[in-house]
């Protein structure tokens, strides 16, 4: 693959897949890993997080050859586009790669880039790990409780898009055909209303399940959770929760075993190491988050359901600013932060670098290198122990130490060093 305004490092190999049916990655010990810094304070973030993963590789013996790619308005300043295809072609090119946040400009003819980006790769599950790391302040009793892994749909429910504009021609066309041909007319009120449609496949369903319930076989987790709300959206969301059901009865054999096959023949205890696939309605599982955090593991979840229980989840353990995501597909994959830009910091190195160095963390893991992922977790928790912080948790904790983006990131590399 050649590209035309991009540079591709001289050094370092391609990551490939070991199958080409497969998912499995054939991970030279210096591979080519694309990066784009993001908008706003993707630009104090991205650098911290790059020098950050290059001193955990090196200190394993290995190395990264950053491919600096660009979108947002690091893309608009160089090509005067938004999402350049050499940039997507990078991605898809050498399988691995992380972004920071992007912000998505009026007119820029997309609805979201950080979307249009998953969608153009099929990155259809978004993952999200949620665990607590200790001197980390937080609004519960007891974040030691929480450790789960939220499988969030990526390419249906909302983010399909398919909406149309109340007032506009097309609205009423839709109006018309959902009233008279469909016969729903008593369900939409007189006057000027917005109108969306909430696709939901089995395809789209069952392929985020399957890869929800590998991973919990694969890391050893006991339950993976439906999360739905079937029982008001009947066909989309109930059919989430069916099709999921299907999934783990039909293709799992023994290794699997569902909540209701369980509690009726196997007296309340899971046979040896199955994974139980459960379901709870969506609502009350934001409950379920707070009032029995300990009994829920692995969720998998339309999009919707899983924006909100993510971010939910995620304030549990200390908030956004340490919330770590990935975007996988089938052979590819692209960490980044949960947070979005906050361009009112740009520049400023005075944000939190946490969130992207553990969504760099899920990617080292991806890779196969849980030696150097566990030397990020423990740099970041020695630093949070240490009670050297950026301003937005410095401020939460007595007598803590305030320091820069780049100032952390120094810190969290002499932890790593000392490691060695």
């Amino acid at each position: 693959m050649s590209y035309d305004r991009v540079e591709v490092p001289a050094e370092g190999e391609r990551i490939t897949l070991a199958d080409a049916d497969g998912d499995e990655l054939d991970v030279p010990e210096k591979p080519i890993v694309p990066i784009i810094y993001g908008d706003g304070v993707g630009t104090d973030v991205g650098p911290a997080a790059q020098r950050v993963l290059t001193s955990a590789a090196e200190v394993t013996g290995r190395g990264i050859e950053w491919m600096r790619v660009y979108a947002g308005a690091s893309a608009r300043e160089r090509y005067d586009e938004n999402l350049p295809e050499d940039t997507l072609e990078a991605f898809r090119d050498f399988k691995v790669g992380i972004k920071g946040p992007l912000t998505t400009p009026v007119g820029a003819g997309y609805r979201s880039l950080n979307v249009a980006l998953r969608q153009q790769l099929d990155l259809y599950a978004n993952v999200r790990p949620t665990y607590y790391i200790d001197g980390m302040p937080s609004p519960v009793a007891d974040p030691t409780e929480m450790d789960m892994v939220g499988f969030r749909e990526n390419t249906e429910d909302v983010y399909a898009g398919v909406e149309w504009e109340a007032g506009t021609e097309e609205v009423e066309q839709v109006r018309e055909f959902v009233a008279e041909e469909m016969g729903f007319g008593e369900s939409i009120h007189d006057g000027p209303v917005g109108i969306g449609v909430k696709p939901i496949s089995e395809f789209g369903t069952k392929r985020l399940v399957r890869r929800a319930i590998d991973y919990a076989l694969e890391r050893n987790r006991e339950k993976v959770t439906l999360v739905h709300k079937g029982n008001i959206m009947k066909f989309t969301e109930g059919a989430f929760r069916d099709w999921g059901y299907e999934v783990a009865r039909e293709e799992y054999g023994d290794e699997v075993i569902t909540e209701d096959t369980l509690w009726n023949e196997q007296d309340g205890e899971a046979p040896g190491e199955t994974v139980v696939v459960d379901d709870r309605i969506a609502d009350n599982m934001l409950q379920q988050l707070l009032t029995r955090t300990s009994q829920y593991d692995v969720l998998a979840m339309p999009n919707l359901n899983g924006d909100y229980l993510s971010d939910s989840a995620g304030a549990q353990i200390g908030g956004l600013g340490i919330a770590p995501g990935a975007n996988m597909g089938d052979g590819r994959f692209v960490a980044e932060p949960v947070h979005g830009s906050a361009p009112k910091y740009e520049g400023q190195d005075k944000v939190n670098p946490t969130a992207m160095i553990l969504s760099g963390r899920i990617m080292l893991e991806h890779l196969g290198w849980h030696d150097a992922s566990n030397l990020v977790y423990n740099a970041v928790e020695e630093a949070i122990l240490d009670k050297r912080l950026t301003y937005d948790i410095e401020r939460q904790i007595d007598d803590a130490e305030r320091v820069a983006t780049s100032e952390f990131a120094d810190i969290l590399i002499e932890n790593i060093e000392s490691q060695a």
